[in-house]
């Protein structure tokens, strides 16, 4: 890889991989077919874009947004029907060698979770646009739990411990 960066002509390759409800999705940055990390990855001009990847200092989720051609309408089906929130996507940068080859292993440049897929259709031309958030966005949800045998229940089935909590809220005791 640092040959290739080295070398007077860059190839540099992205890779997104998108789980929907209904299979994964395989794309890359180039025009056919490839094969990399044994799966086969479409071309073809279906990936358009990337947002920027940002990193902070600080801990925050940043999220990206990808922009993919709707012209093929599978691509449209699988942005009306088969997203759901929360599921997988991620982004390989990667460098291929003068015959087209990738080569080692790509960086896993962005990892996350998806959020809100929108459809622009101007006429001529079909955009989706697919965003992710990244991991960390899961501490910002607040977790909700009570001090009650069926909340007990969700993580320790068959525990007892919080049986007679209900109970012990009216309970007078004298010392």
């Amino acid at each position: 890889v640092i040959t290739e960066f080295d070398a007077a002509k860059l190839r540099p390759v992205l890779f997104y991989e998108g789980v929907f409800s209904g299979g994964t999705l395989r794309l890359w940055s180039g025009v056919g077919t490839i094969s990399w990390n044994s799966q086969t990855w479409t071309g073809a001009g279906s990936l358009l874009g990337i947002s920027d990847i940002t990193e902070t200092a600080d801990l925050r989720a940043e999220g990206i947004t990808l922009s993919l051609s709707g012209l093929p309408s599978s691509l449209i089906a699988v942005a009306l029907s088969q997203a759901q929130l929360g599921l997988a996507g991620s982004v390989w940068l990667g460098v291929m060698d003068a015959a087209g080859a990738v080569i080692a292993d790509p960086y896993l440049a962005f990892k996350g979770k998806l959020d809100v897929p929108s459809i622009e259709d101007s006429g001529d031309t079909c955009v989706i646009s697919v965003n992710y958030e990244h991991q960390l966005i899961d501490l910002e949800r607040p977790r909700i739990r009570r001090w009650t045998h069926e909340d007990q229940q969700i993580g320790y089935p068959g525990d007892m411990g919080f049986a007679y909590m209900a109970s012990l809220q009216d309970q007078v005791l004298e010392w």
